[in-house]
């Protein structure tokens, strides 16, 4: 695909390195040439000096025959101005990021008017997958397929799990077809395990189950399902505002402690059923006496990683179980999987991988293509879905007789509303939903690209 970016900032080079990666045509518009000279050298893509608002700007970079632009500067005007010039020139689909919350109460409005395809705001991107992860407090990450019915989910197998010691053929027994370990993160080193693997205190697995399944995978790991009820965000943010709605929608108990008196007051008139303390919550002491020790979970959500780092690590020394830590620079997101902070959540991050995702599902118009995507294991291993095409050869045929390329893993399948954790006895079928886990260096983008060959049969 032919893809303009707008904006070579953080999410902009992000977003860049993974589209060209994927093999896209990338051209990529900002007004700092030294930012844009450090893109060209690092990703070999073709860069554009100017105003991504300005139609000339836009027609050198050929947006009238483009097939997708991405508008990501730090202004929403001139992001909605970008895209609706593309859509005018003839661009097939256009993106915005539109951060503004009195935005984000018009969007439909706004994307009809403005020619936009999707309209992303991290903040409120951020603040759902953080909700998600309290819903359920053991889980690191969580990944849906299959219109929610399947998930992905990461964990940490701890001392006190029953499931510590035993070898992956006897957890098949407990799990009951209802759950499949489909990676293993064991000191930085992620794999396929075999039946004969031995689980340890420490390891990370990722697993398969259908989402109604969940409290039962919990449970087999001795872990009570209950989500968190007790709540304290740590900075009066936009994210902060769209995740105490959340909570508070769904009956938890929210806490904000935010510093700025003006902000406060805008909190308390915001979100009436919030407690809203005015105290500098990157200071332990502030936090004692506010009762972080009788919370359920600790958000800290400031604008600064290193408080938010740190009023994690406090909280989990005084016993806090749940933690979901916001950082913003992706230089400290492989750190922070050394240090005990619990969940991360990195709005750019977030925000990169659904347009990356998006791209993927209006760029590909073979049958097989790829239709949702997640990285595992800090990106170390892809969880990629895939609806099965009706006219294929391997069809029918059990799995264990497919012709799979080494590590990989077919993880669910998704049948007549039906999860399946699939053996090798078990067939795929057309129009079938299956997630499959893989190396990125791999570059799946069609499910035939799992086969060694013949389509997977002999």
């Amino acid at each position: 695909m032919k893809i303009i970016v707008v904006g070579n900032g953080k999410i902009g080079f992000l977003l860049t390195r993974q589209l060209s990666e994927d093999g896209h045509d990338i051209v990529v518009i900002d007004h700092d040439p030294q930012k844009l000279f450090f893109t060209k050298e690092k990703l070999d893509v073709r860069v554009l000096v100017g105003n991504g608002a300005s139609i000339d700007v836009l027609r050198e970079a050929e947006a009238g025959s483009s097939d997708l632009l991405i508008a990501v500067t730090n202004s929403d005007e001139v992001n909605l101005l970008t895209a609706l010039i593309a859509d005018k020139l003839g661009c097939r689909s256009t993106v915005a990021r539109v951060r503004n919350q009195e935005y984000d109460k018009e969007m439909n409005l706004l994307k009809s008017s403005f020619g936009l395809s999707l309209a992303i705001n991290p903040e409120k991107t951020c603040a759902k997958e953080i909700f998600r992860l309290l819903q359920f407090p053991s889980f690191l990450t969580r990944s849906s397929f299959a219109d929610g019915k399947a998930e992905m989910v990461e964990l940490i197998v701890t001392e006190e799990s029953r499931l510590s010691g035993k070898r992956l053929e006897q957890i098949s027994a407990i799990f009951n077809k209802k759950a499949l370990i489909c990676t293993v993160d064991r000191g930085g080193e992620v794999f396929v395990p075999s039946g004969n693997m031995v689980l340890q205190a420490g390891d990370k697995l990722s697993l398969s189950s259908a989402t109604a399944d969940l409290p039962f995978l919990l449970s087999c790991f001795g872990i009570k399902s209950q989500g968190a009820r007790k709540v304290m965000l740590v900075g009066g943010s936009a994210t902060a505002v769209y995740l105490a709605d959340y909570l508070l929608r769904a009956g938890m108990e929210v806490r904000i402690l935010e510093i700025g008196r003006e902000r406060c007051e805008k909190l308390v008139e915001t979100l009436p059923r919030a407690e809203v303390i005015c105290g500098d919550g990157s200071l332990q002491e502030v936090l004692d006496e506010e009762g972080i020790g009788q919370m359920d979970a600790i958000v800290p959500l400031t604008g600064i990683d290193e408080e938010n780092i740190m009023i994690s690590l406090y909280a989990r020394s005084i016993g806090v179980k749940k933690t979901v830590t916001k950082v913003n620079r992706m230089e400290y997101l492989n750190l922070v999987g050394d240090v005990n902070v619990g969940a991360v959540a990195s709005p750019k991050l977030l925000t990169a991988n659904e347009i990356t995702r998006y791209v993927r599902a209006v760029g590909q118009s073979r049958e097989g293509s790829v239709e949702t995507l997640y990285t595992l294991s800090g990106g170390m291993a892809e969880a990629l879905g895939f609806t099965v095409p009706d006219s294929v050869e391997y069809l029918n045929r059990p799995i264990m007789e497919l012709k799979l390329k080494k590590a990989i893993l077919i993880a669910s399948i998704v049948r007549n509303q039906r999860v399946i954790i699939p053996s090798g006895q078990d067939v795929l079928m057309g129009g079938d939903s299956i997630v499959v886990i893989a190396d990125p260096r791999r570059k799946i983008a069609n499910l035939t690209d799992i086969f060694l060959e013949n389509g997977g049969v002999s």
